[in-house]
């Protein structure tokens, strides 16, 4: 018998938006939820139709389908109207359905754990808090309470019915118990935990601040090797971009400066017109990180770049930050945001894929530069000085990152007569 390894049929659009509304359905979301996820995937579908798209779900459909509502994830939540506050999110939950055939609710997570009814009871109060006071996104919250959920299962299983029991003695115990995860992972869990225990103590939950007895877990700076981008797909990322488009002219600029001159993502942020020496053809700025001043040349393709967005992509506006948000009002980037989207728009459209898990923002492409730089044989001085860094020692984590760098190393020690060894 001849056996068959072709891969099964991806689902229509109906055939999937009918199989996700049914999952809705069976992890009891009410009515009107239901509703507005329906809302919005019938437009997608519509959508798709009269633009002649293929009948399947694809990154590029989704991308589309938001830039022509004029949905951009850069605008606040908060601040969106209609069906479209909800679209990106809704969206994603499709495409996980699309992805694994299932998704999960918080509230159903949180009916999951073996905790008392009225910590279950705290908990969603939580969730709302989150969503409504500190505008935290669905995903987010989702695994914001997966980590305290493993906390309150564990102190569950120690006798403990309330938030009130709970003790120092409670908490140290659970951090030697994730002696087998990480450090990036274990102060990932402990900052949300803390969170949540900050927010127990300022709702009277508790009596005193417990959060203060968890560790400050310590990362070291060489943890991991940098996540880095091969060279084609660098190409491949800026090809995609559509530069005759005012968001494509300022999306571009923000990244040249990452992956050409190394900039981090809180000064390209931060970036002023007044920064920007058009004479000298420098970059002069005070790093966001470090307080310390950074002179950068102004290459010609980032030059260009700068000027064609100032000039023909940029609202007229008073502001003096060099770039500004898509959204109707044209304000410059909050303190905090890491222009992620602007990497993950483009990196969407253009089909990207990395053959191992990495980080694909920004950042990941100033590590690029350096590691480029490297392997060209470039002294770690000036990496340091182009970087911006306030010492050598802080470049030399990119040698992790070349192979060829790391050889070189190796050579370079066998050839050490003189060591002791102790």
């Amino acid at each position: 018998m001849k056996q068959n390894n072709s891969t099964p049929k991806k689902p229509s659009l109906d055939e999937l938006v009918f199989g996700a509304l049914s999952q809705l359905q069976s992890l009891h979301y009410n009515g009107r939820s239901i509703r507005r996820y329906q809302s919005t995937w019938n437009r997608l579908i519509k959508f798709a139709k009269q633009h002649d798209y293929e009948d399947k779900l694809t990154q590029k459909l989704i991308i589309k389908f938001l830039d022509h509502y004029g949905i951009n994830s850069e605008e606040l939540t908060r601040k969106k109207s209609g069906w479209r506050k909800h679209a990106e999110y809704n969206l994603k939950i499709l495409w996980q359905f699309a992805r694994y055939g299932y998704f999960e609710r918080i509230h159903t997570l949180i009916l999951k754990l073996n905790i008392p009814q009225d910590m279950k009871k705290v908990l969603n109060e939580y969730v709302k808090y989150c969503e409504e006071k500190r505008y935290i996104g669905e995903y987010c919250i989702n695994e914001r309470i997966r980590q305290v959920g493993i906390l309150l299962d564990f102190v569950a299983k120690q006798g403990i019915q309330t938030f009130e029991q709970i003790q120092p003695q409670h908490l140290s115990l659970f951090i030697c118990s994730l002696w087998r995860f990480s450090n990036r992972t274990v102060s990932r869990i402990v900052s949300d935990i803390r969170q949540f225990l900050k927010y127990l103590f300022l709702r009277d939950f508790i009596t005193r601040d417990i959060s203060k007895a968890l560790p400050a877990v310590h990362v070291p700076r060489d943890a991991k090797i940098p996540s880095t981008w091969d060279r084609d797909l660098i190409v491949k990322l800026l090809s995609a971009v559509d530069r005759s488009s005012p968001k494509g002219k300022r999306d571009y600029a923000i990244l040249l400066l990452a992956c050409r001159l190394g900039l981090r993502t809180g000064d390209i942020r931060d970036l002023t017109l007044d920064q920007i020496d058009w004479e000298a053809e420098t970059l002069s700025l005070i790093q966001s990180k470090t307080q310390q001043p950074l002179i950068l040349p102004l290459t010609e393709e980032v030059g260009n770049a700068l000027i064609d967005y100032i000039q023909l992509g940029r609202p007229k506006t008073h502001y003096r930050q060099v770039f500004l948000r898509m959204a109707p009002k044209s304000v410059p980037f909050s303190k905090g945001a890491r222009l992620y989207q602007v990497v993950k728009y483009w990196r969407d459209l253009a089909g990207i894929k990395f053959r191992t898990k990495q980080h694909q923002g920004l950042h990941s492409l100033r590590h690029s530069l350096a590691t480029y730089l490297l392997e060209e044989g470039t002294p770690f001085p000036v990496i340091s000085n182009i970087l911006g860094h306030s010492s050598a020692i802080s470049t030399m984590i990119y040698a992790k990152s070349s192979i060829e760098m790391l050889r070189e190393v190796a050579i370079s020690l066998e050839g050490v007569s003189h060591v002791q060894h102790i």
